[in-house]
């Protein structure tokens, strides 16, 4: 913090850039993992007894989740400042946090590859308090309080930073959104021995989450960003995201029914579930129409060209993933063939990817370029680099989905609605969808190759810190 970076409105903005950092590290280490498993689906033994599947499936999506936390994190460090119009409460807790939080990933991590999952749970205490063995909560019990110790000094210190300083309506829902994440996650403590109330609340931590307060979140940053790109009035930007948060939380609260279907809940939620599912893709419709209105009602233009094509390919590929997607399989009518498929695999992908993954990308763009001393954006060449990485990333995401959805339909058609009655067994299936599998391993090492140009795009050392405003007044 002793060297001033002028282009950075408030100098503790710059808390923010080891937690984007490291963000991507794990990004790194989730796809490669995901490759593993990718070859796992057709060469069965590959890195076995090594890394096993479930192992690989675990690092997988464990890293998923944290290093998009990171993303958040370093996000809110970066945007609260600014919208607070205040320097961050206590930049000296942000970084302790962030060695905290690291260490603990990495420990966690290592503790999944180098000793047997049973192993690691008596060795961690969690006869004591029992929480693991649950899918995207597998984390050791300590792990688990490890996370709410940072969340809690986390929304202190962006709390205090946004109490003191100016309240805008972007930061206000993005704590309502940080706050929801922190208070769903303490569902991740209730583990019932009923399996039905086991999943019932398991549900409450990861679609309360991905359907409900991560969407606020998601929604302040794209504003964010949208406000600094296109020069728009911040009071039309902010009449958007209140239209968007409502309804995301109208849709993902009472939403949450469509997980409920076959657990031995009671029938109200088949109606609840496929009514609220239907139309949950009209916030990431709204985003949609958000994003394209505010870029042709823009009053500059942003020398920062990646940064914008992230922002409108977020809501896009979201409302796709998110949204069509989760629509082809929410009714309860449908549900009932499609659930636990690998349908619900392309669905997963796309969604994640789309409405996190890239809006993490997006602020990432936009930011890493003040944040390492280089005005408002990269040199052209490293945009070029970086909207290469943003389109093989994007294009081989939605094949990986493509490929899924196809192997979902064949493998529902001969598993689950055999025409002879006679429904095929489950590994004489997946036999049947190889030809699937080694294509989405295809695409999994082209998406691999972007993430790789993302990366490489912020080597470049050029600079671009003219700021050509169309608009005199467009003031960001």
């Amino acid at each position: 913090m002793s060297i001033m970076n002028p282009h950075l409105k408030f100098q503790s903005q710059a808390v923010a850039k080891p937690y984007f950092v490291f963000a991507l590290v794990l990004f790194v280490g989730q796809i490669l993992f995901g490759l593993i498993m990718g070859l796992q689906y057709i060469v069965g033994d590959f890195l076995f007894p090594l890394i096993p599947f479930n192992v690989a499936r675990m690092v997988h999506t464990n890293l998923l989740i944290v290093w998009l936390l990171f993303g958040f994190m370093g996000a809110a460090y970066y945007l609260i400042p600014e919208e607070a119009d205040r320097e961050l409460h206590s930049p000296k807790l942000a970084i302790i946090l962030f060695w905290v939080f690291a260490a603990a990933g990495v420990a966690t991590i290592l503790g999944y590859l180098l000793v047997p999952y049973a192993a690691l749970a008596q060795m961690t205490g969690n006869h004591l308090l029992p929480t693991m063995g649950r899918e995207f909560l597998e984390q050791p019990t300590i792990t688990k309080i490890g996370i709410v110790v940072v969340a809690l000094g986390f929304l202190y210190n962006v709390g205090m930073t946004l109490l003191k300083g100016r309240k805008t309506v972007i930061s206000t829902v993005m704590m309502t959104g940080l706050i929801g994440l922190a208070v769903f996650f303490l569902f991740a403590f209730y583990n019932p021995e009923n399996l039905s109330r086991d999943k019932y609340y398991w549900w409450f931590v990861v679609h309360l989450w991905v359907e409900g307060v991560w969407e606020l979140i998601m929604g302040s940053m794209l504003a964010f960003v949208l406000i600094k790109v296109t020069g728009v009035d911040r009071e039309v930007i902010e009449k958007w995201l209140y239209v968007i948060v409502a309804m995301a939380l109208i849709t993902g609260i009472i939403g949450t029914g469509h997980h409920f279907f076959w657990i031995g809940a009671p029938v109200v939620w088949l109606w609840l579930g496929s009514i609220f599912s239907a139309l949950e893709p009209l916030p990431f419709f709204a985003m949609v129409l958000f994003s394209l209105n505010m870029v042709r009602r823009r009053r500059r233009d942003h020398p920062n060209k990646a940064a914008s094509l992230w922002a409108i390919g977020t809501t896009v590929t979201a409302f796709f993933g998110a949204g069509v997607w989760g629509f082809m399989h929410t009714l309860a009518p449908v549900n009932y063939y499609t659930h636990g498929s690998q349908l619900t695999a392309a669905h997963g992908h796309l969604a994640f990817y789309g409405a996190y993954a890239m809006i993490v990308m997006t602020i990432i763009s936009y930011a890493m370029p003040r944040l390492r001393g280089l005005g408002e954006a990269p040199d052209a060449r490293a945009q070029r680099i970086e909207i290469w990485g943003f389109w093989l990333m994007t294009v081989s995401m939605v094949a990986i989905t493509l490929f899924l959805t196809a192997a979902g339909v064949v493998q529902i058609w001969l598993q689950r609605i055999p025409a002879d009655g006679a429904a095929m067994s489950f590994m004489n299936t997946t036999d049947q969808l190889m030809i699937f599998f080694w294509l989405r391993l295809i695409a999994g090492v082209i998406f691999l190759i972007g993430l790789v140009c993302y990366l490489y795009s912020f080597r470049q050392r050029g600079r671009v810190t003219v700021d050509q405003t169309v608009s005199a007044t467009a003031a960001a």
